[in-house]
């Protein structure tokens, strides 16, 4: 048996025991035996937890949605993992909001199953076939959807050919899909709508890219009526939710909860989503999202500001061993370099939306980032380098060159990265592979320390920005600073 640190036993989170959890915990007000399934969400981590199913949970706790329970799946073996602990506590969630000054905590209930993970996906794709589901929606990261340089289908990723070979035993999330409509459409059922729930401009508009272009290499007909008759809407979705470690599971413990898979968030939210459903959908705004024609302003300030912001200071930390963002902005150095970079490089090309500055929000996001609360690791902020800079940073690069603009600070942060993708901190210590083109970026990266344009070479990241002899004169110059002189100068010359 575990217990608090008072030594009162813990209570394990199930269905049996929400009676007996801790005074203070906000917990269900409904009968879960009354939800049915109507969503599949694919990808099912934190994020989606404290997000769409918090969302979904809301609506539930007023008496609506009880058709729109969630249904888990994942397409990687790890997935398995997180299956096993959530079906061991009846697919709960312990949701601890961490305020500057204060925490609450709710168990949350919208998720009633998770299917079995399996490597040609047929339970996956079984349960996306019933009519029930109306939405498959998914978090599989920025670099998750397959996308070649160019922006179409990466028919060469091994995953990718296997699924063109083997449309009836697919292993990525989309092969499932499209087996999925495939058969609905010989059911006569109609089309499930895809919601990208993933940090993507236009993320709608790229789920149902990879979905038709997918479908259209083995079954053209099938790509028509998907591309004709399914939905894919836009959203922006925001919520920093740090990852879960001993210290959040021993935290909830401390609280009188065993959960084997809490986890922890700021104190803010948003979700703005375009209002292109085609079966239907939960009154998300009754929860608070936004529902809107027009997702592309949102989004353009949430991934410019907040999401490139990240890369801003996630790699410049990493080299410096700063564990945190909180930690970073309490860095005076480096929150001064966040700032001029934000104020210079990235404010001049974000729109104002619905009344809010690109001044407002960065004030809203610097507030966020140094909440002491949040220990979101400069590590995690950094993984995927390969899929958030090209996604993140370099679209606003791409505009500042064409309009002349100052491109030092852009620049600096793209050779902090370089820096860091070597693979060693300035104190010596060892980064450990942190992208899923690891081995590449670390060859580049190496060959960058004598020769900086060898970094810039890796075309299916950069496209022709070299070509801009701006960016990469100012690059090649940062990054000869940082390997002759450290971070902290190079960010100490920028920032004067």
């Amino acid at each position: 048996m575990m217990y608090q640190t008072d030594g009162t036993p813990a209570v394990r989170l199930s269905d049996a025991t929400l009676g007996d959890l801790p005074e203070g915990v906000s917990t269900l007000v409904y009968d879960r035996k009354k939800l049915s399934p109507g969503i599949v969400h694919i990808g099912l981590g934190n994020f989606h937890r404290a997000h769409q199913a918090w969302y979904l949970h809301r609506l539930m706790q007023q008496g609506l949605a009880f058709d729109w329970a969630i249904i888990g799946a994942g397409v990687r073996p790890s997935d398995a993992a997180m299956r096993k602990r959530l079906l061991q506590q009846d697919c709960l969630t312990t949701l601890v909001e961490l305020d500057p000054d204060s925490a609450s905590v709710e168990v949350i209930g919208s998720m009633i199953d998770f299917v079995e993970v399996h490597p040609e996906n047929a339970p996956l794709i079984a349960v996306m076939s019933n009519p029930r589901i109306r939405i498959v929606s998914l978090t599989v990261t920025e670099g998750g959807y397959y996308q070649s340089e160019a922006g179409g289908l990466d028919v060469d990723h091994p995953d990718i050919a296997h699924d063109i070979a083997n449309p009836e035993r697919p292993v990525t999330a989309f092969g499932a899909m499209i087996a999925a409509y495939r058969a609905r459409r010989e059911a006569g059922y109609p089309p499930f709508t895809g919601q990208s729930c993933d940090n993507l401009q236009n993320n709608g508009d790229v789920l149902r890219r990879t979905v038709v272009d997918l479908a259209r290499l083995t079954d053209p007909d099938l790509a028509q009526w998907i591309d004709q008759a399914a939905r894919f809407p836009n959203a922006m979705v925001d919520c920093i939710v740090p990852a879960t470690g001993d210290a959040e599971l021993s935290s909830v413990r401390e609280l009188g909860i065993l959960d084997a898979a809490p986890v922890t968030h700021e104190n803010y939210r948003e979700w703005v989503i375009e209002d292109q459903f085609g079966a239907g959908r939960p009154p998300w705004e009754r929860a608070g999202a936004t529902i809107t024609d027009d997702v592309h302003a949102h989004e353009s300030m949430k991934i410019r500001i907040l999401n490139a912001g990240h890369q801003v200071l996630a790699n410049a930390g990493e080299m410096r061993g700063i564990k945190t963002i909180t930690d970073c902005m309490a860095d005076p150095l480096m929150r001064a370099f966040f700032h001029k970079v934000q104020t210079r490089e990235i404010l001049p090309y974000v729109e104002a939306v619905d009344g809010t500055t690109p001044q407002d929000y960065l004030a809203l996001v610097e507030k966020r980032f140094a909440n002491p609360k949040i220990r979101d690791t400069t590590r995690r902020v950094a993984f995927d380098g390969s899929s958030r800079h090209p996604g993140f940073v370099l679209p606003i690069l791409r505009d500042a060159l064409a309009s002349g603009g100052p491109v030092e600070g852009l620049a600096l942060v793209e050779a902090l990265w370089a820096r860091m993708c070597a693979g060693v901190r300035e104190d010596g210590t060892v980064i450990d592979p942190n992208d899923p083109h690891w081995d590449q970026l670390n060859k580049a990266a190496i060959r960058a320390k004598s020769r900086p344009s060898a970094w810039l070479e890796m075309h299916q990241i950069y496209g022709n920005l070299s070509d801009h002899t701006r960016f990469p004169d100012a690059f090649s110059r940062w990054l000869n600073l940082i390997w002759s002189d450290g971070t902290h100068a190079a960010l100490k010359a920028y920032s004067a």
